[in-house]
């Protein structure tokens, strides 16, 4: 294995939190460098250079962080998203916290979040899985421990079977909207015209 931590991309994405590192069958991703990972990604550029190489984990651990392969973070917020997972609005802001914390820190934090994710998952209505990844890469720790804590009461208050995953997803959603809302996050995609 080339990296030590497959969950975090060398360029700064948060592969732990991406819905393709939760689908199940072929079109799962194995994460960055992952088992797997060169057959569905031969070319990928970051790992050429920072793994291959420089044998580093992340860009952030390189002394020419950052180069040309990067954008600007004002970039990176302005890019249109094109899909359900916006990990790349958080790359600079990664890959800076990993310069002046390190990689160690991150993923204790990272954990944490992969955490509540999983039990997020537990959630999922079969229609859920890329809201609730959009919500752990958006949202603090705390918004997204409160809301599961809140669905979890109001669930229980409200005699919710275990298998209404429809009214369970329901509910952990308009908590974690309330929250996204509160921080000036959008979690739900607009819709294309």
């Amino acid at each position: 294995m080339l990296k030590k931590y497959p969950t975090l991309g060398c360029c700064g994405l948060d592969c732990g939190l991406c819905p393709r590192y939760y689908t199940v069958g072929d079109s799962r991703c194995p994460g960055c460098a992952g088992l797997d990972f060169f057959n569905k990604h031969p070319s990928c550029s970051f790992i050429t250079c920072c793994v291959k190489r420089k044998g580093l984990e992340v860009c952030a651990e390189c002394d020419e962080f950052p180069c040309s392969k990067f954008k600007s973070d004002e970039e990176y917020q302005q890019l249109k998203e094109s899909s359900s997972y916006p990990s790349y609005k958080k790359v600079i802001l990664t890959l800076n916290f990993i310069k002046e914390h390190g990689v160690e820190k991150f993923i204790k934090q990272q954990k944490r979040r992969i955490e509540l994710l999983d039990a997020m998952l537990k959630f999922n209505d079969g229609r859920s899985r890329s809201f609730f990844c959009r919500a752990a890469v958006l949202l603090d720790l705390t918004s997204l421990e409160n809301s599961l804590d809140r669905a979890t009461q109001k669930i229980k208050t409200n005699k919710v079977k275990p298998d209404d995953y429809k009214t369970r997803s329901k509910i952990l959603r308009e908590y974690l909207n309330g929250f996204a809302t509160r921080e000036g996050i959008e979690l739900k995609l607009r819709k294309r015209r």
